[in-house]
């Protein structure tokens, strides 16, 4: 037996420590992506329960693109970045840092390994995590879609204009008081749940089959970014209709009833957008900006993840080393 002593084993990482990990990589991420989610939102508006999709102020996600530089600057292509970058901090913080505890705690519940990988266990718990930043992030995407939405060139949809994050947050408490910091939760939770439940369960299925049939090495760069696009199409794919639903429910125009609620002056809920949305504007309405949301998307999904697992390995080493 050496003599010397083993060195320490370190710790699994706590959920606060994920939940911050997690969070500093999706803000990485989403300075990258934000002006994709600005050409989105925009095209999302466009022609808003319009027959025949309305004028066209944009023709595509490039001519967002073009035309929010040319008459606002870097300030319109990032329109929305600071609370942009609370909520990832909050959604993919909840995402990344409660998955594995969610998942498995499920496993144990139904008699099954904590470690397995099981296809219902890890999109429950893919889902509930992504539930809970929702939830918590609410607030912050919903000024996020509104700031992003204004423009004072060529507006879309409803136009509601900030001076900040903390002006547009007192002026909606002002006007619609608790109840307007979670309007549109039920669109959040159903957009989030759904992008949620196949995000890390895909993530994961294809690095273990990239690693396990021996295509790619465990902890190559590659394996990361080839996870992560798989990964970014599988959301794209369950989540447009959501996301489209939850921009124009964030951005509809309200009123004031007699009994003091405040409600949407479009929409009563994420189902009746669709449906509406369908009516006036055909199965296609859904899958507006969606090509903008791909380009969204796919980089912030492949940033968020890559780092996720690059900073994860930087900062075990570095708590390793500590430890020992």
């Amino acid at each position: 037996m050496s003599s010397e002593a083993a060195a320490p084993r370190p710790r699994p990482l706590s959920t606060a420590e994920s939940f911050l990990l997690g969070g500093i990589a999706a803000c990485i991420a989403v300075t990258f992506s934000n002006p994709a989610e600005v050409a989105k939102t925009r095209l999302q508006l466009q022609g808003e329960l319009a027959k025949a999709g309305g004028v066209k102020v944009y023709n595509n996600v490039f001519d967002v693109f073009a035309k929010t530089w040319r008459n606002e600057g870097i300030r319109g292509i990032q329109r929305g970045l600071p609370p942009a970058y609370v909520y990832q901090i909050l959604l993919n913080g909840s995402r990344l840092g409660f998955y594995e505890p969610f998942r498995q705690s499920l496993n144990r519940a139904v008699g099954l390994s904590p470690n397995g990988q099981y296809g219902v266990t890890s999109i429950a718990a893919g889902a509930a995590s992504g539930v809970i930043g929702a939830c918590l992030g609410n607030p912050l995407f919903l000024i996020k879609a509104r700031m992003q939405a204004y423009s004072p060139a060529l507006p879309v949809g409803a136009q509601h204009h900030y001076k900040s994050s903390l002006d547009a947050l007192r002026s909606l408490y002002r006007a619609e008081g608790p109840r307007g910091l979670v309007r549109g939760m039920d669109a959040a939770i159903l957009r989030t749940s759904m992008g949620s439940s196949v995000q890390l369960p895909s993530y994961n299925w294809t690095k273990n089959q990239l690693v396990s049939r021996g295509i790619l090495p465990e902890h190559s760069i590659w394996t990361f970014l080839a996870s992560s696009s798989v990964s970014g199409a599988c959301v794209l794919v369950m989540m447009q209709p959501a996301d489209t639903a939850l921009t124009r429910v964030y951005n509809q125009p309200t009123e004031r009833l007699p009994d003091g609620r405040t409600v949407g002056k479009l929409y009563k809920n994420p189902i009746d957008c669709l449906l509406k949305t369908l009516r006036t504007e055909g199965p296609m309405g859904w899958y507006k900006g969606s090509t903008a949301h791909f380009l969204r998307i796919a980089p912030h999904t492949i940033i968020t993840l890559t780092a996720n697992d690059v900073i994860l390995k930087f900062y075990k080493k570095l708590k390793h080393e500590t430890v020992a």
